[in-house]
């Protein structure tokens, strides 16, 4: 028997077992791969979507939504996406965060590195188009993540 998990079913066992879905927020002024992630999500279990597609929206979404999750295009027309990163950071943005760009491989990396230095917990960073099998990785990771904030807190309370 094999003993791995598979994340496609832990997904769906955490839907059934009543848990709130994620708060996502995608952010990408492509519109196509707005849906093309949206779709990429509703096929791995139940999720809570924002879809923006212009960075200033994006800032009133995370304060609105509070997101979970925070995918984020790092090739914006309005505002960058590290200047968006800085700002949602300066904003108290605390989910995780995925970094998808098509541009070189140094530029996602010096984008994540500024990131962390803002105080965001970056889950990764991604070459566009994002493979739905990263795309669940970065779901399972956040899902640990909010799972520990939840239990440290509760411990917190305790004291």
């Amino acid at each position: 028997m094999n003993n791995a998990s598979n994340p496609h079913t832990e997904a769906k066992a955490q839907d059934e077992a009543g848990l709130a879905p994620l708060r996502v927020l995608l952010l990408d002024d492509d519109v196509f791969m707005l849906d093309v992630l949206s779709d990429m999500l509703e096929q791995l279990g139940q999720f809570d979507i924002r879809c923006e597609s212009h960075s200033e929206q994006a800032l009133s979404s995370l304060q609105q939504h509070q997101p979970d999750l925070l995918i984020c295009d790092l090739s914006m027309p309005d505002i960058d996406g590290i200047e968006f990163l800085r700002m949602a950071a300066d904003n108290g943005f605390r989910g995780g965060v995925v970094l998808l760009s098509g541009l070189h491989s140094a530029v996602r990396l010096a984008a994540e590195r500024l990131a962390v230095a803002n105080g965001l917990h970056i889950l990764g960073t991604f070459r566009k188009p994002m493979e739905s099998a990263e795309l669940q990785l970065m779901v399972n990771l956040q899902r640990q993540h909010s799972a520990r904030s939840t239990s440290a807190q509760a411990q917190d309370g305790d004291a």
